[in-house]
């Protein structure tokens, strides 16, 4: 049981979710008691952990659920039976044709304490997520608070857009973190630990992001605190890691490194 003042223990949970939902939680579920015995708070899978089959097609048009849906509830069982906050990616029903890509939150007592719909879709290097999915607009961040951090979501393909995670600090977020399914190819894995490195820089804030494994994702999963550096890291197979953060790191991050401070430039949606 984490201490009050204690650091927090993060971590990343890494595998390859399929078609079918009941498998996909209870792989889940093994890695949530390893985070757990491990010292873990807050785990974090990846992008569209209910349910991926690749390519998206109908079949994810049907797997999509509303966010008090049955894998929800399930979620939210798993945080209250381990006593965690616990983020991952679902497929959720939208108005109209296509559906969302969505984040959930949800907090030790099962409750969801907070929703992010995936706003950037991933319509490159030959891919087109938009023809399945509805990208949501841009409102107010909704976060949430675990052992004084300040909490945000982004999701995989966001992190090429640098005003994301500037959106999300401007909310107050220290703690950053980013489901992913980060397709393999060509530079990808160089891409990914870049911008995931510059996204803690340039913020001075913990970035904690959890991928899909090999083949389909690069997996690399890390925690990284606001210098950049990895303080844990996971290669390309199913796994869990833990990194203990300190909100108090941050003072002295941004002692050194005041670049929000001295900005002069302000995030503003098209």
């Amino acid at each position: 049981m984490r201490a009050s003042g204690d650091p927090l223990g993060v971590a990343v949970a890494q595998f390859a979710p399929g078609g079918d939902k009941a498998a996909n939680l209870e792989a889940m579920r093994g890695m949530i008691e390893t985070a757990v015995a491990r010292g873990a708070g807050l785990v974090v899978f990846p992008e569209y952990s209910m349910h991926f089959l690749a390519p998206l097609g109908s079949q994810t048009l049907d797997a999509a659920e509303s966010i008090d849906g049955e894998f929800v509830q399930a979620l939210g069982a798993l945080a209250v039976q381990y006593g965690i906050h616990l983020v991952a990616g679902i497929v959720e029903t939208a108005d109209g044709p296509r559906v969302h890509n969505t984040l959930v939150a949800l907090s030790p007592t099962g409750d969801v304490v907070a929703r992010y719909r995936k706003l950037h879709l991933y319509d490159a290097y030959g891919v087109t997520e938009s023809e399945w999915m509805q990208h949501d607009t841009v409102a107010a961040p909704e976060t949430f608070d675990v052992a004084g951090f300040t909490v945000g979501l982004q999701t995989c393909y966001d992190i090429r857009f640098p005003e994301v995670t500037r959106w999300l600090v401007d909310a107050g977020v220290n703690l950053v973190l980013v489901p992913a399914e980060w397709v393999p190819g060509p530079t990808k894995e160089r891409h990914w630990n870049a911008l995931l490195a510059v996204r803690a820089i340039e913020n001075t804030v913990f970035v904690a992001a959890a991928d899909h494994t090999a083949p389909g994702g690069v997996g690399l999963s890390q925690v990284l605190d606001p210098t950049g550096t990895a303080l844990a890291t996971l290669g390309s197979e199913e796994g869990v890691t833990v990194a203990f953060v300190d909100p108090s790191h941050l003072d002295e991050a941004r002692r050194i490194n005041p670049a929000l401070a001295l900005r002069r430039f302000a995030v503003v949606p098209r």
